[in-house]
């Protein structure tokens, strides 16, 4: 347990222009969404608290995290019944994937302030997906797309070895459990 919140990536933090930046949904939905980052922040948003699990070992308690539901974008954009997967993509080319029904938990969101203050770039500002009930790489910092698939698109960790289902209470660190 740490009280202090790592700064881990893989790459440097992109700089990102937030007049230039867009959100896009895209895929196996019924609406394809580009939204600016006015237009997400319009949304209505939720503050949850939860736990965050680094694959590395150490863990951070009750983090604040303030942001749009993904049961928000899954109301605006209405997945097909084909829909079984989601494919997050960021602007350091980083690539996720989950099934959709757990990112349909009711404590995912897509997040754009931490313990009260915009989320600092370094920890995935101005938008990262957050997913307590998995190992952090899958809770994707600068997050610029959804793509709802019928297939699983296996992320860029998951490519090199960790665990694609990422359950920290089952220590599920590597392999493709």
């Amino acid at each position: 347990m740490t009280t202090d919140f790592p700064v881990l990536h893989y790459v440097g933090v992109p700089r990102i222009d937030l007049n230039k930046w867009t959100f896009e949904v895209s895929g196996e939905v019924a609406h394809h969404l580009i939204l600016s980052h006015a237009e997400l922040m319009a949304l209505p948003s939720v503050i949850l608290v939860s736990d965050f699990h680094c694959v590395t070992g150490w863990s951070r308690f009750d983090n604040r995290w303030e942001g749009i539901s993904f049961n928000e974008i899954t109301v605006r954009c209405n997945p097909l019944e084909s829909a079984r997967f989601v494919t997050i993509s960021c602007d350091d080319n980083y690539t996720t994937s989950l099934p959709l029904d757990q990112l349909l938990d009711d404590d995912v969101l897509l997040a754009y302030a931490h313990d009260g203050r915009p989320l600092a770039p370094e920890h995935g500002g101005p938008l990262r997906l957050v997913v307590p009930k998995r190992y952090a790489y899958k809770s994707a910092k600068w997050v610029r797309a959804l793509k709802f698939t019928t297939e699983q698109e296996i992320g860029f960790w998951e490519q090199r070895g960790y665990s694609n289902s990422a359950d920290p209470w089952k220590e599920e660190r590597f392999g493709r459990p």
